[in-house]
This record gives structure tokens, sequence and C-alpha cells, in this order.
């Protein structure tokens, strides 16, 4: 086996908790400064919604906020209409 005390080795480390912590809010950050810009592309939001959801976090529509304003601009489906449709069913 290699010299276990050359430089490269003290790469191998794994991090600590706080660089973890410094490493998620720098993420976070950019992401936030991303879309408040409005500099967010497509590819963007899906690694903020993965981040998000990556992260157990998760939000709950309340009347007036954002995600309630999401839903109510969302189609509305009929899962028995969708499926007659696609099996000719009447």
């Amino acid at each position: 086996m290699g010299n276990l005390s050359a430089p490269w080795y003290s790469l191998m480390k794994k991090a600590t908790e706080d660089q973890f912590s410094e490493l998620h809010n720098l993420v976070t950050t950019e992401f936030l400064s991303r879309i408040k810009s409005g500099e967010a592309s497509t590819q963007d939001l899906k690694a903020a919604c993965d981040w998000l959801k990556n992260n157990d976090i998760t939000g709950v529509q309340i009347d007036g906020n954002p995600l309630d304003k999401l839903q109510k601009l969302m189609p509305k489906v009929d899962p028995e209409l969708v499926q007659n449709r696609l099996y000719k069913r009447n």
C-alpha cells in the first residue's frame, strides 16, 4: 500500500459538519440569487426543486401564498375522463 501521509490523502478525508453546512448554505444562496434575479434557467429551477426534495423541504398551501397561486394556475385533470379518452370508453 502507498504512503498514507501523501498530500493527496488529505483530500480523501470526509467533510466536517461545518463544511457541509457551508456548502449547503452556498448552494441554497446561489439558487435563491438566480431565481430572484430572473436569471434562473429551466435547468436551474429543476435543480432547485430537486434540492428541496432531496432535503425533505415541503410547502404548505395557504390561501394566497405562492404555492396556492401556483396550484390555481394548474389545469384541473379528471382522471376518469383521461382514462376514458385513452381507452376510448364512453
